[in-house]
């Protein structure tokens, strides 16, 4: 009895342990979780905008989250990590950000960093073995251009925007 004993409290600490590394995240739009972190997997359930969930791992592009009584993966794009719901304040908010509208006379730049919260940004620090092993990674103009010959993609002439307008106040008190 007692070696059927270690093997089941062995099993609550690790159930126990899991729980306590998950992340809060609140879900940004309606998605899906899928048995595999990928589009091709297995459809396990749908999650609502503004469900929370509670994140167990990373991997690519991709968290395997618990909503409610599903486990799954889920589009990193779809979730906010943290537990501020859907209107709080901060790196997390860059898609909000990003996706409101404003005035469409004003040309805003928004830079998003997904994956990475503020501790994360905090604590980084320059890597030069990692900056060496991504310039290791890289190809010369003609190897990219064969990589998309033989993947059927072909190169395609876009023409240039048109030149802006001289610049016009949208307000009369500005003409004076």
């Amino acid at each position: 009895m007692k070696a059927l004993l270690n093997p089941a409290i062995a099993l609550m600490l690790y159930a126990a342990s899991a729980s306590a590394w998950a992340t809060p995240g609140t879900v940004l739009r309606n998605d899906k979780l899928y048995s595999q972190p990928g589009a091709g997997a297995k459809v396990t359930a749908n999650v609502a905008k503004g469900a929370r969930v509670e994140i167990l791992a990373k991997q690519g592009g991709w968290l395997r989250v618990t909503a409610g009584e599903s486990t799954g993966w889920i589009r990193l794009l779809s979730v906010r990590a943290g537990a501020g719901g859907l209107g709080g304040a901060g790196l997390g908010d860059v898609v909000g950000a990003a996706t409101t509208k404003s005035d469409p006379s004003r040309v805003v730049a928004v830079a998003g960093l997904r994956g990475l919260n503020d501790e994360d940004l905090k604590r980084a620090r320059f890597n030069a073995d990692e900056l060496a092993r991504l310039d290791a990674m890289k190809v010369t103009p003609s190897q990219a251009r064969s990589f998309a010959s033989q993947s059927g993609l072909a190169a395609v002439d876009v023409p240039d925007l048109p030149k802006p307008l001289a610049k016009q106040s949208s307000s009369s008190w500005e003409n004076d």
